[in-house]
């Protein structure tokens, strides 16, 4: 078993950037989810309401973020140079973020077609995960609820099996694509080992409407797929599931072509 994908997305919700190299911290992959756009009573957006907000392009850099979209002029968006911070809501939760400034949320909400504002959350500003499967001191980016998704490649060679279109991992989000294993087989593993980091496999990914937006065209698919597939045969008490979410238990780099090991 190998990594063969690696990816992350600088906004919640924004498009994927590939890599090939990344540094694992507490709160996920460097630069994964650490911006996130709000509303105007600072709720979460993401591609649930806003699909177009997938066709935004991120890329992190030494002095804040760039962003690229259809249509739009570059922009480059400074980190916020102030201290004080807002409450923004994702799910239950309350998270002390930063404002950027005014440009960004102008860019933004005129792409989007909804006033709408950037904020950052820094390394000084912590998230501690609420999950039962979570532990005292974890934290969590912007992101749902877990640090990091793994998904096998082969989950979605038996789910475009059964598709009349087939759809990319990309559709799926996730931050660790594994190769040379079953499909679905991340399903029993409880701890694993990319490289040189170790990680808890600490519970299945329930899917939503979300699966249901195109990345690369940042619209949702008229007839519902692959969520309707997916319903189909992947239906747990829990939710409809694919992927599994990681907590990482030690830190350090990972790379693509690095083996994966299943400790337990």
């Amino acid at each position: 078993m190998q990594l063969s994908g690696l990816y992350l997305y600088p906004i919640k919700s924004s498009a994927p950037l590939e890599m090939r190299t990344a540094v694992v911290e507490p709160r996920g992959l460097r630069h994964d989810r650490r911006w996130m756009v709000v509303d105007a009573e600072d709720r979460f957006l993401t591609g649930r309401q806003l699909p177009r907000l997938t066709l935004v392009r991120a890329q992190p850099g030494p002095q804040g973020l760039s962003l690229d979209a259809p249509g739009m002029p570059s922009l480059q968006v400074p980190f916020p140079q102030t201290e004080a911070t807002v409450p923004v809501h994702v799910w239950k939760n309350e998270v002390a973020a930063k404002r950027v400034d005014a440009a960004a949320d102008a860019w933004l909400s005129e792409f989007l077609q909804l006033p709408v504002h950037l904020v950052h959350m820094d390394a000084g500003v912590a998230r501690p995960m609420t999950d039962p499967h979570s532990r005292p001191g974890d934290e969590v980016s912007f992101a749902d609820a877990f640090p990091l998704l793994l998904i096998s490649r082969a989950a979605l060679d038996g789910l475009n099996a059964r598709l009349a279109k087939p759809v990319s991992m990309l559709q799926f989000r996730p931050n660790l694509v594994v190769d040379g294993v079953a499909a679905h087989a991340e399903d029993g593993w409880k701890r694993i080992r990319i490289g040189e980091v170790e990680f808890e496999v600490a519970k299945a990914c329930t899917r939503c409407v979300f699966t249901t937006v195109d990345p690369a065209r940042g619209e949702r698919d008229p007839d519902g797929e692959p969520l309707r597939t997916l319903i189909g045969y992947r239906r747990t008490p829990e939710g409809v599931t694919f992927g599994q979410n990681l907590i990482p238990r030690s830190l350090g780099s990972v790379r693509v072509g690095d083996a994966v090991e299943v400790l337990a």
